[in-house]
């Protein structure tokens, strides 16, 4: 593992037109580069995870897994906004000498995929061997590859949309709504709206799991219980758990911009820009989610034109796609070893 910052020389143009004079860009690196550059793997992170694939990802990357530091150069950057690095609301003002908090631009996916785009000319790398995200990270991915601007091999995305959904948006704006409602949110403290991030996640998690992952985790055994119910606990550790490692202003805006996701937008359509996409990509549901429902990955692979479908069976809901490991390996070997199989034909 080997952790960096790129700082980019220039003022960076948001969509909006606004700038940031000093983009910082925070990334890990594992693995080794071939002599070709071509062993690339490019890891788009979800909403509040950091740069360390082999840590969040564990069972798809490591030392045993199937994509190993010792054969691929994998890269991952902490995304515009996230607590972990990169230049985010509480980065250093230049104009002010404090922090931005709420002066930070706003920004979209798509910002987060020019910042990509930035660092990967920075390491001098041309084409990626595998664009692989899950969730914000998924929509990240199927933007960079509808951009164009850097050639990938195979693209695989997992329990994501080609435009955040209504029901998405509702929930992001419900979290930032118990954000917002927590008055040392506007307060221009480093700790500001942790109250209110705590009851945001607490909301997230409901969407992140579904009705049968509570039954089987959370049920209380206890028929004469009338107060400290599993489930209450659960929600509180988890919001706790959040607040201990992130911040309010970073959480806001990454909600922000994953509402921002729409494939769509400077383009003739949503299938016009997926059909757009011409590199082999591998489509991954997971059949009991309830935030980026199977029907959205159908959408997508239905209308890029080599993808292949595949649902992965689990209770846990959108978090199966970073818990069921052992599921998503079998896939994407058989995908990869596919792929592999049609080039050596073609030669």
């Amino acid at each position: 593992m080997s952790r960096h910052i790129y700082q980019h020389p220039e003022p960076f143009v948001f969509e909006n037109g606004k700038e940031l004079v000093d983009l910082q860009i925070s990334y890990e690196v594992f693995g080794e580069l071939n002599t070709d550059r071509s062993n690339v793997i490019w890891v788009c992170h979800a909403l509040t995870a950091n740069a360390n694939v082999l840590d969040w990802w564990p069972g798809l990357f490591g030392a045993n897994d199937l994509f190993n530091p010792n054969d691929y150069y994998i890269v991952c950057a902490n995304v515009i906004g996230s607590a972990y690095g990169s230049s985010n609301p509480l980065s250093i003002n230049p104009a002010t000498g404090q922090p931005y908090y709420l002066s930070f631009p706003e920004f979209t996916v798509k910002d987060l995929v020019n910042a990509h785009q930035l660092l990967a000319a920075h390491l001098d790398i041309n084409q990626l061997e595998v664009l692989i995200g899950g969730s914000l990270g998924g929509q990240q991915a199927l933007e960079w590859a509808a951009s164009n601007t850097i050639p990938i091999n195979q693209l695989i995305v997992v329990g994501t949309n080609a435009v955040h959904s209504p029901w998405g948006i509702a929930f992001n704006e419900s979290q930032r709504l118990a954000i917002t409602a927590d008055r040392t949110f506007y307060a221009n403290h480093p700790d500001g709206g942790k109250k209110g991030l705590k009851v945001a996640r607490s909301i997230a998690l409901l969407s992140y799991r579904n009705y049968i992952t509570y039954d089987h985790t959370q049920r209380d055994e206890d028929d004469n219980k009338v107060n400290g119910y599993k489930a209450a606990s659960y929600q509180n550790y988890q919001g706790e758990k959040l607040v201990k490692r992130y911040n309010a202003y970073s959480y806001f805006y990454l909600t922000k911009a994953m509402d921002s996701h729409n494939l769509a937008r400077g383009r003739a359509s949503l299938e016009a820009a997926l059909n757009g996409i011409s590199c082999p990509t591998l489509v991954l549901a997971v059949n009991t989610d309830v935030l980026f429902p199977p029907a959205e990955q159908r959408f997508i692979a239905q209308h890029i034109p080599n993808a292949t479908y595949q649902e992965v069976e689990s209770s846990y809901g959108h978090d199966g796609f970073l818990i069921e490991t052992k599921k998503l390996t079998a896939i994407i070997h058989n995908f990869l070893k596919n792929k592999k199989a049609y080039i050596n034909e073609l030669v």
